[in-house]
């Protein structure tokens, strides 16, 4: 009889744990917060001792030549900065110059400015030593000229809808992101940007000579609901559509009679604290 040996068990090799490279061109998660940090720094940076090359800017701020040219790219493309060639050191040298960035006037915007300062600072001056009134002389001709040319175009559209519509489109191509929309027995025309808010705070002469030129380019009453200068979230006005006394005219979309005919405003005054 054969005597059955000693079994043995034969056991699978372990597979040792190798480290997976991360693919070429692979870009680490960073979180959205310290990516906004570092594009702050590189674009302080900027505007500190720019011009600038990418590689002195990796230099200072210890980053890595792709992260730089990461948040440089990005600033480009929302036209903070821009680019100029290095000017050459020798005749010799050779290859293309090295470039270098600087920010532009939208992104030294990012940093502050004292243009409203500045502003309120002159309307003082020009209320204290010319009164009142040229203060809303002034407001008057300057919203005149934020309409530029466009009193024909709104004009062309027939409806004090339509009107609306093209009032909100020129207030846009100015700066002023607004909309109009259909609200009840009317529209209302809501501007979500003001430039002059800060300097308005003070000086509602600017408001009430905006309304009043939407009063006169629209042909109708216009009543101004809510203003960014008083702290709402944007400056509304009401356009009226239906007039009792004129419902032949509004339904067939008759041009209204000559500037400042019959055209009333109705808009908060008085001198606000800054």
């Amino acid at each position: 009889m054969k005597t059955a040996g000693p079994s043995t068990t034969t056991r699978a090799p372990q597979a040792s744990a190798v480290a997976v490279p991360a693919p070429a061109g692979h870009v680490a998660h960073v979180p959205a917060h310290a990516e906004g940090r570092t594009r702050l720094a590189v674009a302080r940076l900027l505007l500190e001792q720019g011009p600038i090359t990418a590689a002195e800017v990796a230099a200072e701020l210890e980053l890595s030549a792709a992260a730089v040219r990461r948040h440089l790219d990005a600033l480009i493309a929302d036209g903070e900065a821009e680019t100029r060639d290095a000017p050459r050191r020798t005749r010799r040298s050779r290859g293309r110059p090295a470039k270098h960035f600087l920010l532009t006037d939208a992104g030294r915007v990012r940093f502050g400015h004292g243009y409203d300062d500045l502003a309120t600072s002159a309307l003082r001056f020009l209320a204290a030593h010319a009164g009142e009134q040229a203060v809303g002389e002034f407001a008057r001709s300057r919203v005149h000229e934020l309409l530029g040319g466009a009193e024909d175009e709104i004009h062309a559209a027939g409806t004090p809808e339509e009107r609306a519509e093209a009032l909100a489109k020129v207030l846009t191509s100015r700066g002023y992101a607004a909309a109009a929309r259909e609200a009840g027995h009317g529209v209302q025309l809501c501007q979500h940007h003001c430039p002059v808010a800060h300097v308005a705070a003070e000086f509602p002469e600017l408001c009430e000579a905006e309304t009043a030129a939407f009063a006169e380019v629209l042909g109708t009453h216009v009543q101004r609901l809510a203003t960014i200068a008083r702290g709402d979230s944007a400056c509304t006005t009401h356009v009226p559509t239906v007039f009792p006394e004129a419902p032949e005219r509004l339904r067939t979309g008759q041009r209204p009679g000559p500037l400042g005919q019959q055209a009333t405003t109705t808009s908060p005054r008085g001198r606000q604290s800054s």
